[in-house]
């Protein structure tokens, strides 16, 4: 098996580095969800005149489309009711279908046997709204006043994650505005939409409007003015962050939204501010095996460093390996953040997801780009200040409670989670969670070699120990889902010096060893984050077998029968890379946002099988 073991890694290294541009970075897809390309395709038919990439993006879509007319998120899902009706609208309005034809029919057939167009995602029924399609919201929004609560109010606008806030900037303007665009050549979607008793509010998000309408209503005795100021605080919101390559904070869909609204405050369309952000959003194309597709973001920096620490100690050029580094460099951020406002102790030093990102820097990107630079420490001096600033900006981020968020601390007000918008209890706020826990902490442990003793050390092992579910594993928000968080937590408190006799470890182990598919392999369905609980895919993934191997092998530190049937598992599944392949393993919202990263069958089978290999 050694042999075979040998040449796969070498085979994993040369397709790594095809991979690699010129600038050092390692360049592979973010593929997500629909979304981004019907997006795309809406902002290409509204404020351009490039038919050829629309039709490009069409093709992709309509080639996606399930013989019974619906679209998945995911292999397995049976029909996503959104993505359906995203991908028929935007089909529909840039003219690649027409209504008359049996693919749109059966469609159209989909989304009124699931309900129409009223059970959609709530960002579904803001595309439509904007289009003139479905009627905005009369009760649900939130008014702009909203904007200039201060921080002392029980719920402001810096209370939400910086992801959600990004998203409801450009949304308040729109709703508040009732925006919808003019164009003739929309297509009428009233037939789907059935009409339904008005959803009742829950107490709690009922409640929390009530409070936030009385608030709005006592800022001032003049209406007209302290509207008129809290959109243009709004507008000055998104400005603010506004990347170098015309993208709000380098999402696709918040700054689909930021280009409505610009055109909502009077811009024209040809603006160059509008014009500059569709070119950036241009440079998140990137080539699947069914064509063309839009990134939400690119994950250039997030490859790039996961890569170079996975190809550590491995016959890879040194000259290409210091070109990744220098890559690095040039991308931590060296701006103030929203970060800045919950630790204001701290200077500039993290890493974002994206190659456009300078603002918006994440704990992931920040230690995972640690991690890769860490080799380099010793015999590179000239490093030293820039690690540092890293890691002390890590350690400024970590909750009270002792976890790590993703992006902010303290953003954890459990009020905003009733905030009637679909998927608010997961994107309205930025919890600690066990995969950026167990990630952290086996970086401070491993590469920055804090002590066991070190206080953030301990606050994180009690959080871990905390948070593990009653079957032994842990749920992790960014991927899929309690393998990823599992294997996140494991390798955390055993990088800490938590041996296979811990209880918590005990009972992790035990988990994994019992959701071992008989293949020898691991596998979980996206279904999991939505029941919250774990869910088999029936199946085994390459990345998720890794991930599991790679907390084993962290426990055990020896063969096993388990590791040995799931490291053949894994050399055979790395062979035929059939669908499972290509199973996304990667989240953003659950039910909605899935991701297959085109790196992980490189980064992760390569990480464990070079583990295996110095046993």
């Amino acid at each position: 098996m050694q042999n075979q073991i040998n040449e796969l890694i070498g085979q994993l290294i040369n397709e790594i580095e095809a991979h690699q541009a010129p600038d050092g970075s390692f360049r592979f897809c973010f593929e997500n969800s629909l979304m981004t390309d019907t997006n795309m395709m809406l902002l290409l038919k509204t404020f351009t005149t490039d038919e050829s990439l629309m039709n490009e993006l069409g093709a992709r879509v309509a080639s996606l489309q399930h013989p019974d007319g619906y679209w998945s998120i995911y292999p397995g899902d049976n029909g996503n009711l959104s993505a359906t009706i995203e991908a028929y609208f935007a089909l529909l309005y840039t003219g690649y279908w027409k209504k008359s034809e049996r693919s749109a029919q059966k469609a159209s057939r989909f989304i009124l046997a699931q309900g129409g167009l009223g059970a959609a995602h709530s960002m579904t029924k803001i595309m439509l709204a904007i289009h003139g399609q479905y009627p905005w919201p009369n009760l649900l929004h939130l008014p702009v006043h909203f904007i200039l609560f201060p921080s002392s109010s029980p719920v402001s606008f810096y209370d939400f994650s910086s992801y959600a806030r990004v998203h409801m900037a450009p949304i308040l303007l729109l709703t508040d505005s009732r925006f919808q665009l003019g164009e003739k050549d929309i297509p009428d979607m009233s037939a789907l939409l059935i009409r339904t008793p008005s959803e009742q509010l829950n107490e709690h998000s009922r409640s929390l409007l009530s409070g936030i309408y009385q608030t709005a209503s006592s800022i001032a005795g003049l209406p007209h003015l302290v509207h008129q100021r809290a959109r243009k605080r709004l507008v000055t919101y998104m400005l603010q962050r506004i990347e170098g390559d015309g993208t709000l904070y380098s999402y696709v869909s918040s700054t689909f939204y930021m280009l409505f609204a610009l055109v909502s405050e009077g811009y024209s369309k040809q603006h160059p501010l509008i014009q500059k952000a569709i070119t950036g959003l241009k440079t998140h194309r990137c080539l699947t095996n069914n064509g063309w597709h839009i990134q939400n973001s690119t994950s250039t920096v997030w490859d790039t460093a996961l890569l170079c620490h996975a190809l550590h100690d491995l016959p890879f050029s040194p000259y290409k390996r210091k070109k990744a580094e220098v890559y690095l460099l040039k991308h931590q951020h060296d701006k103030f953040g929203d970060w800045i406002l919950t630790a204001d102790q701290t200077s500039p030093g993290g890493w974002g997801f994206s190659d456009s990102n300078t603002i918006h820097p994440d704990v992931d990107d920040t230690t995972a780009s640690l991690r890769a630079l860490s080799p380099s420490i010793t015999v590179d001096p000239s490093l030293k200040e820039s690690y540092l600033r890293g890691v002390s900006w890590v350690l400024a981020i970590q909750n009270e409670d002792g976890g790590w968020p993703a992006f902010e601390r303290a953003k954890t007000n459990q009020l905003l989670t009733f905030v009637p918008m679909d998927g608010a209890s997961h994107a309205a706020i930025d919890p600690s969670t066990a995969d950026l826990t167990g990630r952290t902490l086996e970086f401070l442990s491993s590469e920055a070699r804090l002590p066991f003793q070190h206080s953030a050390i301990q606050h994180a092992i009690r959080w871990l120990k905390k948070n593990q579910q009653s079957d032994g594993s842990w749920y992790g928000k960014w991927g899929i889902s309690f393998l990823y968080g599992t294997w996140s937590a494991v390798t955390g408190l055993s990088a800490a010096g938590l041996n296979g006799e811990d209880p918590a470890i005990k009972k992790a182990v035990s988990f994994l060893e019992r959701v071992q598919n008989e293949d020898g392999g691991w596998g979980e369905s996206c279904l999991s984050d939505q029941v919250m609980h774990y869910i088999p895919l029936g199946s085994s993934t390459p990345s998720q077998t890794a991930w599991a191997l790679d907390a084993l092998l962290s426990v055990h530190k020896q063969k096993t029968p388990s590791i040995e049937r799931g490291i053949n598992c894994l050399l055979g599944q790395l062979k035929t890379k059939d669908w499972t392949y290509r199973y996304p393993t990667g989240a953003g919202l659950p039910g909605n946002f899935y991701v297959y990263y085109h790196s992980y069958n490189y980064i992760w089978p390569l990480i464990v099988l070079k583990k295996y290999a110095a046993l």
